[in-house]
């Protein structure tokens, strides 16, 4: 892009007489919505707005919707439009970064689509792109569970694992913009099909979706766990939750259950750790709101196995801060973002 982008290290703003905030707006583009915020340079925002992004249609007419969306946000967020500095928008996709061209988007049906360059010629303003799990990482790390520290590797556990991580400003994209599929690692060889064409990816074991197949699988082999009351009776409503609360309530094939998830899930934590060693580790996604419930078993199977277990400083695993708004509030922040 020709944008040129300032250092992602961050310090003291110097603020004083004179001084000035800078805003930018930033776009996290869904599959299911687009949700548009001005953010200042603290990571606050001071106004959202959403629409559906009725996926299917030509790549402008979408474009055409974030720019409608950016401007009315602009305009109801009381911000001077020239207090606007830029657009970032995270994207469900590769998205490269440099060239402002989204080379894939499996989700929207885009391929090699220029929205950085279509997106500036309706807004007048300079844009930057990501992909959504990066920008949600870069949300935590400006201003959510990473603030004031180096380095950072998020992981999302939704339908699926995203991740992005972050060291001292950069984001670990890789050298064509795809890195980080964080959930494609492979921790079981052979092990249950993965969209992507692997078997047995973190994914399908560690997300909400590999999660509610492990539930499934063995309310087929105890048709007595209390899991089948909180679903009445219906299968097909398991939810990410269902062994959590069943758990809860003292049922022992659900804690059997959970015991089984938290041990993929450190699986998959401890590759990451030993081979980046991040300062924090942060949990995001539906499951992240077990909370403690979650991460203190996680934290302990972590120290059991972790290669760095017997060095002073280990990483922190921490639950996300800034839940949905991460991806908006780490586009907005898309221009700080060392790519060099």
């Amino acid at each position: 892009m020709s944008e040129s982008r300032a250092t992602g290290v961050r310090g003291s703003r110097g603020e004083g007489k004179g001084y000035v905030m800078r805003y930018d707006i930033g776009i996290d583009l869904g599959g299911t919505n687009i949700v548009v915020g001005v953010v200042d340079e603290d990571g606050k925002i001071l106004k959202k707005i959403e629409k559906l992004t009725d996926v299917g249609r030509e790549p402008k007419h979408i474009i055409s919707d974030m720019a409608e969306l950016a401007l009315k946000a602009e305009e109801e967020s009381g911000v001077s439009p020239d207090e606007i500095g830029s657009v970032g928008v995270g994207v469900p996709g590769t998205a490269n970064s440099d060239t402002g061209m989204v080379d894939y988007a499996a989700n929207l049906y885009w391929k090699d689509v220029p929205l950085a360059e279509l997106l500036r010629a309706e807004i007048g303003k300079p844009v930057y792109i990501g992909n959504d799990a990066n920008a949600a990482a870069y949300g935590e790390y400006v201003a959510g569970a990473a603030k004031d520290c180096g380095s950072l590797i998020a992981i999302t556990l939704g339908t699926g694992i995203g991740g992005g991580g972050v060291e001292n400003g950069k984001l670990l994209t890789g050298f064509n913009h795809a890195g980080m599929e964080v959930g494609h690692m492979v921790v079981r060889r052979g092990g249950r099909a993965c969209p992507c064409g692997r078997l047995g990816c973190w994914e399908r074991y560690a997300s909400a979706t590999g999660l509610i197949i492990t539930t499934r699988s063995a309310m087929g082999d105890d048709k007595k766990t209390k899991m089948w009351e909180l679903v009445d009776g219906d299968i097909n409503r398991v939810e990410g939750r269902t062994a959590f609360d069943a758990m809860k309530a003292g049922d022992e094939t659900a804690k059997a259950v959970v015991d089984t998830y938290i041990d993929d899930l450190a699986c998959g934590v401890i590759n990451l750790v030993n081979i980046l060693q991040p300062d924090v580790l942060c949990v995001g996604g539906g499951i992240s709101n077990e909370g403690e419930v979650l991460l203190a078993p996680l934290r302990e199977k972590f120290m059991e196995e972790v290669y760095s277990r017997n060095s002073a400083k280990n990483t922190e695993i921490k639950k996300a801060k800034l839940g949905n708004d991460a991806g908006v509030i780490g586009a907005a922040h898309l221009h700080m973002v060392d790519t060099e």
